[in-house]
């Protein structure tokens, strides 16, 4: 058989998985902090009709086409603006993400869009639960708190309705009024007892190679063996990007890029098919050589 006919094969069966990723990308066009995928291609290995000698260049015919790569690029999206005050948006920090937890599992996300459960535990649209630094008894937010108060080991983060202060007599119950988050991370809550308190600090975590982490779904990533291991810092260090409350990074996939893609993977595919219906136009003429 021809040999091209295997190759126009090889040709529109990988086309396909570069179409499928084409196609996701689209459709997650307004996912919030999707990363686009992309697809590159490797040749296959090579016949050698001939082997090089000197001054004669050897005379290789290829045997088709291989995906080389499935790449996840990270660059990271455009902030949306929100105006609410759980959404989280990562700036100038593309490969930092926040770290949640469901159970003894820990995963990463780039999806700042979070939310208060019947406890006031900072939770995923999901459930997990989102990792801070926070350590003891929120502290009162004035020039004797330290930042080193909250802790270095990540903990659930938790906005409490109420909370109480003071001891003997003087003990009481104040209540949550509001609460901001600044671009160091940090939760301060303004409480009736016209008080504000450190309630804990939003940590992230960095990959030496961010490209390299699975995609779990749901917003989700896990490291894996090409990722590197996690490396947990704070919101404005170096490095690692300031966190802005009320914004939602978007998804960085370029439309106009994608669909000129598309076009050029469909006249790819197309120009395939034609090499497998003109191999078999060949062989047809090859076969009524009998007669």
């Amino acid at each position: 058989m021809l040999k091209s006919l295997y190759s126009g094969v090889t040709g529109m069966k990988n086309i396909q998985t570069k179409m499928d990723v084409i196609s996701n990308n689209i459709a997650n066009v307004n996912t919030t902090s999707f990363k686009t995928g992309r697809v590159r291609f490797e040749d296959m290995i090579s016949q050698t009709n001939v082997r090089a000698q000197g001054g004669t260049n050897a005379q290789q015919v290829g045997l088709g086409v291989q995906v080389g790569s499935i790449d996840t690029v990270m660059s990271g999206g455009s902030l949306q603006s929100t105006g609410r005050p759980l959404d989280f948006g990562i700036e100038n920090g593309d490969n930092s993400f926040f770290t949640v937890k469901q159970g003894d599992q820990t995963f990463y996300t780039r999806d700042g869009g979070f939310y208060k459960d019947n406890s006031g535990n900072l939770v995923t649209s999901g459930g997990l639960s989102i990792m801070g630094y926070t350590e003891g008894a929120p502290a009162v937010n004035d020039e004797t708190f330290k930042i080193d108060s909250l802790g270095k080991n990540p903990k659930p983060l938790q906005i409490s309705e109420k909370l109480t202060v003071g001891e003997g007599e003087d003990k009481k119950v104040i209540e949550l009024q509001d609460y901001t988050i600044d671009k160091d991370g940090f939760i301060v809550g303004m409480y009736s007892d016209e008080k504000t308190y450190v309630l804990g600090r939003v940590a992230l975590t960095s990959f030496s190679n961010p490209d390299g982490l699975e995609k779990q779904g749901g917003n989700l990533y896990s490291k894996s063996a090409n990722s590197g291991e996690p490396m947990l810092g704070n919101p404005s260090d170096a490095g690692y990007g300031s966190v802005r409350s009320g914004f939602l990074e978007m998804s960085n996939v370029d439309l106009a890029n994608e669909f000129t893609d598309m076009i050029v993977t469909s006249r790819a595919y197309q120009a395939n098919s034609r090499s497998i219906t003109t191999s078999d136009t060949m062989l047809e003429e090859l076969i009524n050589l009998k007669r």
